[in-house]
C-alpha cells in the first residue's frame, strides 16, 4: 500500500513554510552568535590566565635570582652606604647596612629588608617608599608587575625603629607574595611554621607568631580597633590594649605574649572573600 502523506515542510501551506524557514534561520544565527561569544570568552580567559601565569612565573624566577645575591659582595659599591630612608633624621647617625644586603641595596635603594618563613614560599625582599601604592603593581626592578612587591607601610621606621613594623603583600591565587599567608588560619600550620625571619637592612631578626586573624579596613569615622594604625604607642596601657584586641580576634591561642617595649611585626594581605577584609599575622621579636 502506497502512502501519499506529505512529510517535512510540504505538509504546511507556503505562508507557514516561510515562517518556519525564517524561525530556523533566526535560531541558526543565535547559535552561531552564541558560539562566537563563547569563543571570545574562552580566548579572553586563556589570555588572562596566560598573563597571570607569566607574571607569576616571572616573579618566582626574579625572586630566586635576587635571593642568590644575598651575601654576594662582588658588586658592592662601597661609596653607597645609606638608603633612601623616608624616616631618616638629620641629626641621627644611621647604622651601616649589613654586608650581605649591600649588593641588593645597590640595585634598588628602596630595599628595607628581607622576609622569610621557612617551609613556605614567603621569601622576598621588602621595599619601602613614601606611600603604600607604588609597590602594589611594581616589582623589585620597578617594572609593572601584577604581583607587586612585599612592602612596608610608609609610616613605619626601621631606624629609629617603630614599635610595630607592618608589611603588606598581595594574596595571589598562584601562591606568590602573601598567597600562602592565610594558611595560618589553621593552628596546625602555625605549629609547623611558628617563626618569621625578618631582617632589616641594618640588623637580622627572628620573630615568634602570636596572633592570626581577619579584620576589616574601616572607615575613618568608625571607632573600632584598627590593626593597621598600631605602629607606635605612648604607654604600656596603650600597648596592652592593642594586644588584647588582637588576642580577641585571633583564631587560636599560640601561648606567645608580648609586653610593652617588645618589637612587633605584622604581616597583612587581602582576604579573597571580601574586598575590605584582611588576613593578618602578628609576631614578636625574640632575637
Amino acid at each position: 500500500m502506497v502512502k501519499n502523506e506529505k512529510s517535512g515542510l510540504e505538509q504546511y501551506d507556503p505562508k507557514m513554510q516561510e515562517q518556519i524557514i525564517a524561525f530556523i534561520k533566526k535560531k541558526e544565527k543565535q547559535r552561531k552568535l552564541y558560539i562566537i561569544i563563547c569563543a571570545i570568552i574562552a580566548v579572553v580567559s586563556f589570555s588572562s590566565l596566560g598573563v597571570y601565569n607569566y607574571f607569576g612565573g616571572r616573579t618566582a624566577q626574579n625572586n630566586d635570582a635576587l635571593a642568590q645575591l644575598i651575601g654576594d659582595t662582588r658588586f658592592v659599591d662601597i661609596s653607597v652606604t645609606q638608603p633612601v630612608n623616608v624616616h631618616r633624621v638629620a641629626d641621627i647617625e644611621m647604622p651601616d647596612i649589613l654586608e650581605k644586603y649591600q649588593t641588593l641595596f645597590n640595585r634598588n635603594r628602596r630595599l628595607i629588608g628581607w622576609l622569610k618563613i621557612e617551609g613556605t614560599n614567603i621569601d622576598f625582599p621588602v621595599m619601602q617608599t613614601v606611600n603604600n601604592e607604588y609597590y602594589l603593581d611594581r616589582n623589585f626592578s620597578q617594572e609593572y608587575d601584577k604581583n607587586g612587591s612585599i612592602f612596608m607601610d610608609f609610616q613605619c621606621s626601621v631606624f629609629p625603629r617603630s614599635d610595630n613594623l607592618i608589611i603588606y603583600g598581595h594574596n595571589m591565587k598562584s601562591g606568590q607574595m602573601f598567597g600562602q599567608l592565610d594558611r595560618y588560619e589553621k593552628k596546625s600550620h602555625f605549629e609547623k611554621h611558628p617563626l618569621i625571619k625578618f631582617d632589616t637592612i641594618y640588623e637580622e631578626g627572628t620573630y615568634e607568631i602570636m596572633f592570626a586573624f581577619r579584620s576589616r579596613v574601616y572607615n575613618e569615622d568608625e571607632i573600632v580597633f584598627k590593626y593597621y594604625q598600631f605602629i607606635d604607642v605612648n604607654s604600656a596601657d596603650e600597648f596592652d590594649s592593642n594586644m588584647r584586641e588582637m588576642a580577641a580576634l585571633s583564631y587560636y591561642d599560640t601561648g606567645v605574649t608580648a609586653k610593652f617595649g617588645d618589637q612587633i611585626l605584622t604581616l597583612s594581605t587581602c582576604d579573597q572573600s571580601q574586598n575590605d577584609m584582611r588576613f593578618v599575622v602578628v609576631a614578636r621579636r625574640i632575637s
